[in-house]
């Protein structure tokens, strides 16, 4: 009889907190019905069920994925910017900044 419900964690990151919801759901439920049962659509708006990207323990999910107890969902926020811009924009102010750190100390040998 213990397998009829389950135990399970909904967790949305913010930029300065996290929100965790913990709810006991019936064996069996999807991750969709989670979210939903969270309360956190309501309160947070900007999820989308259409857009946001979904995970159960780090690992990328779909809607439809059954939970098991002690899961921990996440709610994962769009990325404000593209990774690979961000490291281009970062490998070009390390080679201007080394570039300018040499100069000065071979300047400063003088």
């Amino acid at each position: 009889m213990a397998e009829q419900a389950i135990n399970v964690e909904i967790c949305y990151p913010l930029p300065d907190k996290q929100e965790v919801v913990r709810l006991q759901l019936p064996a069996g439920s999807l991750l969709q019905q989670a979210v939903e049962a969270s309360g956190l659509l309501a309160k947070y708006p900007e999820i989308d069920l259409k857009k946001n990207k979904f995970g159960i323990w780090n690992k990328l999910s779909k809607l439809d994925a059954v939970l098991r107890d002690f899961d921990r969902v996440e709610i994962y926020r769009p990325l404000i910017a593209d990774p690979k811009e961000v490291r281009k924009q970062r490998a070009a102010e390390g080679k201007v900044m080394k570039k300018g750190a040499g100069d000065a100390g071979e300047s400063g040998e003088g």
